[in-house]
């Protein structure tokens, strides 16, 4: 069936299951050490809250069946577990659909924990994942060559992700029309990395020339991956390249890396295929069946690109099979961190010994340099970014992690860099500020050696204590 098969790209599917497997790796490892304090028993948003108000229908998840912290744990060190069979190769040693099966459980043990993630899984790159591992399930292993209709549906993906993305950018803040975002954006992007500070120093004609390459590889390029080797293969690095330089401007979780590896799908590596037979009947009834679907469902995300009204993230179905994309419609001119401190004092003063508390990715100290977490998602410092943003997009979580830093809670002081308390004498009061934050410049580097300045702004959360 040579119509059905597309043998020059066997080395394709073999990097980019890999590296998928990678990413999976990395998406099951978050969730196994940040669950209990975001989602556990004792969570500042509980899945057994969550699971008893959303029914199963809107929600698939094994959580609905039964849900314990420990329960959780051994499913995402599951996760953990097979991924990591995949990246070394564990599915090319079974049998076709013995390789399909296994293929499908990194799916289905990650569409569990994103369906109960809550405000901590709203992210676009969770879908992304699920979209992109239940399209892998479908792509074969030695048996066979890699089907040319999910290699297409890949390319669908990656089309999607960069043009919706480009879109969202040209529909939304005018400062991407004018070439201006990039003189804010690596100051004010939700997590900079420890090249930030330079990326953000860059001349402003560099900036301008960054936005307008973006525009190309995100509005032009994606055309390309439709058309024959050797144009769609250099579309396809072009879009890796583009991407390994976000990938060092920031930290943006997997979203760079995911969208790279599916790049990898697309790009035809010069190698010799090895000789397979022919695509068993049963295997090609079911990747067609899953195509017809996947293509038909594909009709909510092109109305939502081709609208004027259109949105960022979103999933149309419950278990995540084709959503829309896109990052950054608009972008933020000034920096504001919500600095939290806590004092041990019996009346909370202003001249209290307030002390801060310090998170891993999200700026505090201004003398700490950015370090670099990406694909590892630092998923309470990227929603305090939104909470600085505005109060809105604290919700419940913001007062319950108050509330957990009050009582020392071991699980949620884990998630920071540092605590300004011992374990057994924890704060009286926590308050929360609000602080404009900037990039210094070149010489006030030299002088301080601090990469932030930061000034107070307005009390966010007065003082506060348990009751």
């Amino acid at each position: 069936m040579d119509w059905f098969t597309a043998s020059d790209y066997w080395l394709s599917r073999l990097v980019f299951q890999r590296a998928l497997a990678a990413v999976y790796l990395v998406a099951f490892l978050t969730a196994a050490l940040q669950f209990r304090a975001l989602l556990g028993e004792r969570g500042m948003l509980p899945v057994p809250r969550f699971v008893a108000r959303v029914p199963f229908r809107r929600s698939p998840s094994v959580f609905h069946l039964h849900y314990s912290d420990r329960f959780y744990a051994l499913w995402a060190w599951a996760g953990c577990a097979v991924s990591a069979a995949l990246l070394a190769g564990l599915d090319g040693l079974l049998p076709l659909w013995g390789g399909m099966l296994l293929w499908l459980v990194p799916w289905l043990l990650y569409l569990s924990i994103v369906n109960v993630g809550q405000t901590w899984y709203s992210f676009g790159w969770e879908s992304l994942l699920l979209e992109v591992g239940f399209l892998a399930v479908f792509l074969g292993n030695d048996e066979v060559a890699p089907p040319v209709v999910v290699l297409f549906l890949l390319r669908w993906v990656l089309f999607r992700v960069e043009f919706g993305a480009g879109l969202i950018k040209m529909r939304g803040d005018e400062c991407w029309r004018k070439l201006t975002c990039l003189d804010h954006h690596h100051e004010t992007q939700p997590m900079p990395g420890p090249l930030s500070w330079f990326f953000h120093r860059l001349p402003k004609p560099v900036h301008r020339a960054e936005v307008a390459v973006n525009h190309v590889t995100q509005l032009v390029v994606p055309v390309l991956l439709f058309v024959p080797h050797p144009v769609s293969t250099a579309a396809a690095a072009l879009m890796a390249v583009t991407q390994l330089w976000l990938v060092l401007s920031g930290n943006f979780s997997w979203l760079n890396w995911i969208t790279i590896v599916l790049a990898l799908s697309a790009i035809r590596f010069p190698t010799d295929p090895p000789t397979t037979p022919d695509a068993p009947l049963w295997y090609v009834v079911v990747v067609l069946a899953v195509a017809a679907l996947l293509l038909f469902l594909s009709y909510q995300p092109v109305r939502n690109m081709v609208s004027r009204s259109q949105v960022m993230n979103r999933s149309f179905d419950p278990l995540h099979l084709v959503n829309t994309y896109g990052a950054f419609g608009s972008v933020s001119r000034v920096r504001y961190e919500v600095v939290i401190e806590g004092t041990s004092d019996a009346a909370p003063r202003e001249d209290s010994d307030w002390r801060e508390y310090e998170f891993r990715g999200k700026p505090g100290d201004p003398r700490h340099w950015p370090r670099q977490f990406a694909p590892y998602h630092l998923r309470l410092d990227w929603l305090m970014w939104f909470a600085a943003l505005s109060p809105g997009y604290a919700g419940a979580w913001f007062a319950a992690l108050v509330e957990r830093l009050l009582e020392n809670d071991r699980p949620t002081l884990k998630l920071l860099r540092r605590s300004p308390f011992p374990p057994d004498d924890p704060p009286r009061f926590v308050r929360a500020r609000l602080f404009h934050y900037r990039f210094t410049t070149w010489p006030e580097l030299r002088e301080t050696g601090a990469c932030w300045e930061r000034s107070f702004v307005r009390e966010y959360l007065p003082p506060t204590r348990l009751m």
